[in-house]
This record gives structure tokens, sequence and C-alpha cells, in this order.
């Protein structure tokens, strides 16, 4: 017997009854592919556990995070991290002021990011964790590149993340001061009153993602409610109290025509062409949060069939509405060049645009309805980032991971992964003061840092691992392919295209430059070097916490226990899998 291993038989009695075998996985059974898979490893637990928790075993991880959400309340994460009212809203002047009010734009990036989700659905059902997609690219990779791959996707991830909260709550606070400075003309807001009331927005989130796993569901329910809720008003508003003729005090129609509300309005110094494909990071931003349901996968019941789900329903619900809602805007906006110009000084293209149609009354109670939105958003997409943090932390990949990973004792959270993305967050902030064009970088880097770890299993999976890759309960079948590619083709294209200035030649000046190539490519290039210099000896990407006594291999097996009150956990009692052998066979 190796030293490695102990059970019931080469324990004393004593110890049989402080600490008794209850529970066994056998990894290999659960026909997954992790990071203890493969090897006959057998998983010995002191206490019976139930099929969610004997996955997560089996993938590597102790069950450490209470299991409270279901698929609404995950559903209920996701959706309010797309926020689609907050989103539309926030980037207004990315997609209407770029290529005009056609919904064409939207539409397009919609179908593109749909076959994006559907192909990180499938990579979420057979590694359902709160890593997300770099623990599937670490199974996935080929040896020599595993390391690398899994460090440049968790990089790529994180920012994607850490760059969220920040990001709404700029807006949040930018939406908040703009609407006091419509009704207070004398008012106008600085930069350190944003970034003041943008640090509030973010510590009040941080309080709420530091509670319990029920806390946190109930207010991501609530956050799904507002959500749903205050557009379908919104929408409604718009359409309804669009009193266009009356506020501009001119002889106008109600709606604009099929053939201006469709057409494309170029606002760039670049070919209509390229216009078009720059108008999809309101789209691309908006959905940027789509990989939320798998970082709350270990705190689901049933992660394996209820994360993809939740992934799909929030991509498709989420974006079908956003196309509605775009097309409400194209039929109504009156003046493109007035919004661009900001003559009353608002700062906000979205309340700028309002002010077009609507009575002041009508127009407030609007704004406020976005901007509780808003708020909702900034705390789910804060909370993801800290599950994401925790994750990161747990296989060493931040400077003092140890601090990062702590789970509260009390909430069962990791609160010390929430602090250390505010931390993160306010230095975002403080692009505040660099100006519009820097801290609007933030937005761009999200949207293709987040997709940019999302296509990398999906890369992988079509390409190294087309052959080895062990699909879960729910799978695209002969559509993977396909879809992959296309998954693959259409972020190979937008990752340079996003990092277009909207000027060029003459007109480029330091202050209209496209700050993402450093923002995004810059931390990336610093996170290459590290791992070059110093950090691939001793980053193997994903790490099992589960103490190595409490596994087993096959020549450690002699006398295993088989006692009556050993539950036994075998593939059938985690995954149904019978259905899918039958059609194997």
């Amino acid at each position: 017997m190796k030293s490695g291993f102990t059970s019931s038989v080469n324990s004393t009695p004593q110890d049989q009854e402080l600490q008794p075998i209850k529970s066994k996985v056998y990894v290999d059974d659960l026909h997954i592919t992790s990071i203890l898979s493969n090897r006959g490893a057998v998983i010995n637990v002191d206490h019976e556990i139930d099929d969610d928790e004997a996955l997560i075993l089996a993938m590597g991880y102790k069950q450490e995070l209470k299991r409270e959400f279901s698929l609404w309340t995950v559903f209920g994460v996701s959706f309010s991290v797309l926020g689609i009212l907050p989103s539309v809203a926030a980037t207004f002047d990315y997609q209407q002021l770029v290529a005009g009010l056609s919904p064409t734009c939207w539409l397009i990036a919609a179908l593109f990011i749909i076959n994006i989700s559907l192909s990180m659905a499938e990579i979420a059902s057979a590694f359902p964790c709160s890593a997300g997609t770099p623990y599937a690219v670490s199974q996935l990779a080929p040896p020599f590149w595993k390391a690398y791959l899994t460090w440049f996707t968790c990089w790529s991830n994180w920012l994607c993340q850490v760059t969220a909260a920040p990001s709404v709550s700029y807006s949040n606070a930018c939406l908040i001061l703009g609407i006091y400075s419509y009704n207070s003309s004398s008012y106008t807001p600085t930069n350190a009153q944003i970034f003041g009331l943008a640090t509030a927005i973010m510590i009040v989130c941080g309080l709420m993602c530091s509670t319990t796993s029920r806390w946190a569901a109930r207010f991501s329910s609530t956050g799904t409610v507002c959500n749903i809720f205050f557009l379908v008003i919104v929408f409604v508003m718009v359409l309804g109290g669009n009193n266009r003729a009356e506020v501009q005090n001119k002889p106008i129609p109600k709606f604009n025509s099929n053939s201006k509300a469709w057409s494309l309005d170029n606002q760039t110094d670049w070919p209509t062409g390229i216009a078009f494909l720059l108008s999809f990071l309101g789209c691309i931003w908006g959905a940027s949060g789509a990989d939320a349901p798998l970082h709350v996968a270990e705190e689901c019941s049933n992660a394996s069939l209820v994360v993809p789900r939740a992934i799909v329903l929030t991509s498709m619900s989420g974006l079908s509405i956003g196309f509605i809602f775009i097309i409400a805007i194209a039929y109504t906006l009156y003046d493109l060049a007035e919004i661009a110009a900001d003559p009353q000084g608002l700062g906000q293209p979205f309340l700028t645009y309002l002010s077009q149609i609507m009575k002041h009354d009508l127009l407030n109670a609007a704004i406020a309805l976005t901007i509780i939105s808003s708020f909702f958003m900034s705390y789910t997409c804060l909370f993801a980032a800290s599950r994401v943090t925790y994750a990161y932390s747990r296989d060493g990949l931040f400077p003092g991971s140890k601090i990062w990973k702590r789970v509260s004792p009390l909430t069962h959270t990791p609160i010390w992964a929430v602090v250390f993305n505010i931390i993160i967050g306010e230095l975002l902030l403080l692009l505040i003061f660099a100006g519009d064009v820097a801290i609007g970088a933030i937005f761009s880097v999200g949207g293709i840092s987040g997709f940019v770890s999302f296509v990398m299993p999906t890369l992988l999976k079509i390409t190294y691992a087309r052959n080895t890759f062990k699909r879960g309960p729910w799978h695209l079948g002969k559509l993977s392919q396909p879809i992959g590619w296309i998954s693959v083709a259409f972020i190979g294209l937008m990752v340079p295209i996003l990092c277009f200035p909207t000027v060029k030649g003459k007109n480029l000046s330091l202050q209209d430059m496209n700050w993402t190539v450093v923002v995004f490519f810059g931390p990336l290039l610093l996170a290459t070097i590290w791992f070059l210099v110093d950090a691939h000896k001793w980053y193997i990407g994903p790490r099992s916490n589960i103490n190595e006594i409490d596994i087993t291999y096959p020549d450690e097996l002699d006398g295993e226990d088989t006692s009556e009150n050993t539950q036994v956990i075998e593939a059938q009692t985690v995954h149904d899998f019978g259905d899918e052998k039958k059609g194997e066979k």
C-alpha cells in the first residue's frame, strides 16, 4: 500500500468512526475529461454526496459553494449581465452614431453571436465548473501548449470580467448625472463626480455580492424581473410616448419611413462596409456576459444541463429582445447629427435621443427605469467576475491567490475575490480622467477579450481535439463542427475590426485613437512575457484542491472498502448517458 491511500481498511477503528468513507467517486466511469480522468482515480469522501458534488469532485474540485441556484436564477444572472436596456443605452454611440439607424447591424451580429453561444453551451455541458472556458482549454489543448493556452484564456476571460462592472457602473453614473443635468441646465458633471458616483455603485454592488448564495440568487432574480419588466415599459414608452412633432414643433410624421429606419448612415471615415462591422460592438459588448452561467456552475443543481440551457436561453432571448428594441429606436429617432453634436451637453446619446421624441416627465421615468436596470446589471457583472477570480485563484493564477480564493465560513461565498475585483475596477475607473476615448476602451476590451476566451475551447474542439472531445448531455450533434467554424471565423474577423478608430488619416489624433489595442493587447503581452520568464515554471493550468490522501489509483485498491455504508458514484448516477450510448451503438 502507498501512503497516499487512506480508507477504512488501513485505518484504526477509532479513525473509521471519526472519518468513515461513505462515498466513492470512480472518475473514469463518469465519461468526462478532467484533470483526474484517464488515470483510474477513485475519490474517497467522508460524507454522502449527490450527483452534482460527484461531478465537481471528478473534475478535481471540492464542493465549497452552496448549490442554491436554479435554472431561473442562473438565467437571471446571465440575463442581468446582458442587461439589454442599459446595454443599448450605454453603447448608443458605438452603434447608432457609427452606422446609422439600421437594425440590420444588430441582427447580423446577433446571428453570429448566437452561434458562439451554442458552441460555448456545448463546452459548458462537458466542463460545468466555475473556471469556465480556461478549464476546457486545459483539457482540449495539445500537451506542449496546454499551460500557455490555458494561461492566455484565463487572462483574456478575466479582462472581460474585470472590465464589465466598472464599465457598467461608469455608464450608470453618467446616466444619473446626465438626467440631473437635463433637469438642471446650469449643472455639468465633472470627471471627479462621475468617478465618485461610479465608485459608490461598485461598493454597494460589492456588498450585495458578499452575501450568501441564497441572497445572491434573490438579487439576481430581482434584477432579471426588473430588466425584463422595465425593458417592456421603456419599449412601450418609446413607441406610445413618441411625440416628435410636438417636441420638435415641426409637422413631421410620428414614425420614420421604412427606407430611413433601415438605412445606413456612415458616420466614420471608413468605407460603409467597415463602419457596418464597427457598429457590431454594441451587440458584442451587450452579449459579452453570455458565459455568466458557467461561472455559477458550482452553485446550481444539475449543472451539466442547466448551465448550457441558461446560456442558450439568455443569448437567444436577450439578443432577440434587443433587436426588437433597436427597431423601435430606428423608427422613432429624429436627428442623428443633433445627437452626435449633443447641444444640451448631456454627455449621453441615449438621453439626447429620448429628449428628441418625449416630453419631460415621460423621459425622466424612462431614464429612471434604465438606471435601475443598469444598477442590477452592474451587480451581476461584479458577481460573475468575483466567481471567475475565485476559480482562477484556486488554480494559482494571480499574485496573492491564497487570499482571493478564500471562501467566507459565514456566507460560503468568495468575499475576498469580490474585494479584489473592486480594487481593479477602481483602477480602471481612473481612465475617466484621461478622457472619453480612454474610458471608452474598456467597452471594446470587454467585448473582444470575452469572445476570444469564448471561442478558444471551440477552436481546439474542432481542430486538435476533434476526435477526443467527450461531449456532455447537452450537445449540438452533427452541427457542432459547422457552428464551431462559423464562431471562430467571426471572432477572427472582429478582433482587428474592433481595434479600428472611427477616424483615420489627418483626422486621427491622439485623443481620437482607439486605445483598445493598448488596453487589451498590452496586458496580454505582459501576461505572455510573465509566462515565458517565470510562470511556465509553476503554472500548469487547473489544479485539484482535493486532498491527495483522498484520491486512490488502481495499484492502491488492494483491499478496497466495500462496506454497505459506502455510497459508490458511477456514471449513470451523474449523467444519463444511456440514450447517447444506444445511439452510438
